[in-house]
């Protein structure tokens, strides 16, 4: 009877040892409410770094994108403000001689009453140096006989219009 009270305390001990193992086992896997918390927040931070990393360098390289857009931009304004002083320069260079004068020359009335500036802006080149022209700017006036003027009107019978170049195109 021993012998089985030996057997029994034995097999009770080795129970017992390897519950206490077993229950050593499972704490060291269940690592507790806070380490799992923990854990946890780690898992969400790895996450949000990876979601805003991504859109960091989608923000990187539209920022990229927009600089090369920019410079191209810059670049093709360059060349069209460029292209437009060379096409000014080569228009003016390719008028001729031509100056724009002022003057007063009164314009001769023509058959059907109208005034004809063309020999007035001719007359107005010619005094300045130049071969021929044409008006640019004219100045219509009723002309009066002084005597309506000194009655105190400033039209009436013995008036009339004249019509006077006061700028030209020379050539």
């Amino acid at each position: 009877m021993a012998a089985l009270l030996c057997a029994a305390m034995v097999v009770v001990a080795l129970q017992t040892a390897a519950a206490a193992e077993k229950k050593h086992t499972a704490a060291a896997q269940d690592p507790g409410f806070f380490v799992s918390i923990g854990r946890w927040f780690d898992r969400q931070a790895d996450s949000f770094k990876s979601t805003f990393g991504g859109a960091r360098s989608t923000v990187e390289e539209f920022g990229h994108e927009a600089g090369v857009a920019a410079s191209s931009t810059v670049d093709s304004a360059k060349h069209a403000a460029k292209d437009a002083a060379e096409n000014a320069a080569d228009a003016v260079g390719r008028l001729p001689s031509a100056r724009l004068v002022s003057g007063y020359e009164k314009c001769r009335i023509a058959p059907n009453g109208a005034p004809n500036c063309a020999a007035a802006a001719d007359a107005i080149c010619r005094t300045k140096g130049f071969k021929t022209g044409s008006s640019v700017d004219m100045t219509s006036a009723e002309v009066c006989p002084p005597k309506i003027y000194l009655a105190g009107r400033s039209s009436g019978p013995g008036c009339h219009s004249e019509t006077f170049v006061s700028s030209a195109l020379c050539r």
